[in-house]
This record gives structure tokens, sequence and C-alpha cells, in this order.
């Protein structure tokens, strides 16, 4: 079943340790297959030199497994609400690197400094609200992804294809699982390249917003004339 789509997941999965993203199991990436409402996840706790395409899980959109030998991730119920939200996501990732987890455990944004950050995401990455106590207590993943929602209540999620949860770490995400990959390996240079900035002036202004303008929007939308 989603033979393509399995294997894309899975491969896309393998990229998160060769981009030195995850450490031991800590990741994981999803697709989904809008046609049919299923999509494709990593199971939980294995390790990334066993996995194989076949052992990919699929889900649907009210969380029943339809297959697959193993248990889905423990953060499958965030990618569900993200999916049933979001109808324009065709992938999403979380890992734990450390750069943009740093950002998370602060519990800060991550403003725009520069035209890197700005050729991918147009504005700061925010940072979400903490949980409480009743959120962590009952159905702790899918209020991860309602708390991932509420952030974007007036944000584009293309626009902005990522963020920080509170205290835990990244979720980025966007119209393929490899695309949702790229965007996880930028964050976390982003993030890395935000905190040095930081380190090197205590008057950091954030970038100018024509500029911001200029990178962001030479690479998306109806005017975007970067690249072949």
């Amino acid at each position: 079943m989603l033979e393509l789509l399995k294997k894309q997941v899975y491969e896309a999965n393998m990229e998160l340790p060769r981009r030195n993203l995850v450490t031991y199991t800590w990741g994981n990436v999803s697709g989904i297959d809008r046609e049919s409402g299923l999509f494709i996840i990593k199971p939980s706790g294995v390790d990334y030199d066993k996995l194989t395409p076949d052992d990919m899980v699929v889900m649907d959109l009210d969380g029943h497994k339809i297959e697959g030998n193993y248990n889905p991730s423990s953060n499958t119920d965030t990618h569900l609400e993200l999916y049933k939200a979001f109808d324009m996501l065709g992938g999403i990732v979380h890992t734990h690197s450390p750069w943009a987890t740093s950002w998370a455990q602060s519990s800060r944004s991550i403003p725009c400094y520069g035209t890197t950050h700005a050729d991918y995401f147009y504005g700061e990455i925010p940072c979400s609200r903490s949980l409480t106590d009743e959120e962590i207590k009952n159905n702790y993943e899918k209020n991860t992804g309602k708390v991932i929602i509420e952030t974007f209540s007036f944000k584009d999620p293309l626009h902005i294809p990522g963020i920080l949860i509170s205290n835990h770490g990244p979720f980025t995400w966007g119209k393929t699982p490899d695309e949702a990959v790229h965007n996880s390996v930028v964050l976390e240079e982003v993030a890395k390249m935000a905190y040095y900035t930081e380190q090197l002036s205590v008057t950091i202004q954030c970038a100018p917003q024509k500029l911001q303008d200029k990178h962001f929007f030479r690479k998306h939308g109806a005017n975007a004339y970067y690249g072949q």
C-alpha cells in the first residue's frame, strides 16, 4: 500500500541522521497521500540503521493504523492534527536538533537577522506557548499539534514552514517529505547563526523588512525568480 510514498518517507527519515539532526531515535518524518487520506510515518523507537521502507506505518486521519508491523511514532497524533488543519502540507518533520532545540528550551522565537533566514522563513520562527498541566496530562501529543495550530492562527504555514515547541523542540513541514526535511536542515542552521549573531552584538536588530521581503519573495510566490 502506497509503496512509492513509503519509500519517499523512508528516504526522508534516513536524511535526518545524515544531516546530523537526530541522535539515536530522536526524530521522525511523515508524508501524506491526500487522495486516499492516509499518511505514512516512521515507527516508534526503531534505530535508523535498522529501518527499511517496509517498516513505515500507514495511518488514517482518524488515528487508526492501517498497515505496519510496528507501532507508529509517539508523535503521530501531532502530525495527524497538522495534516487535518493545514491541507497544503505534504510532509512533516520533528527532531531534537541541538541548535533549534536550544531556542525551544529557552522559549524564544528566532528573529530574522539576515537573508539566509529570510530566504526560507518570512519573519521570525515562532516559539509556541508552554502546554498547560492539563494539556500535558491528557492527550499530550494531540495537544502539541493543537498548540502549533493555535500559534499559526494568523500566520501562513507555507511562509513560515516551522515552529519551536516551548521546552521541547522543532517541527517543520513542506509540500513533500523531502521539502520538510530541507526546511528542518535550514532551521537548524538559522538557529545556529542567530545564536552566534547575538553573541557578537548586543545591539543587533532584525534585518530591514525590505530586505526580508526581497529575499523571501524572490524564491516564493508568483514573482519568484530564483533558480532554474
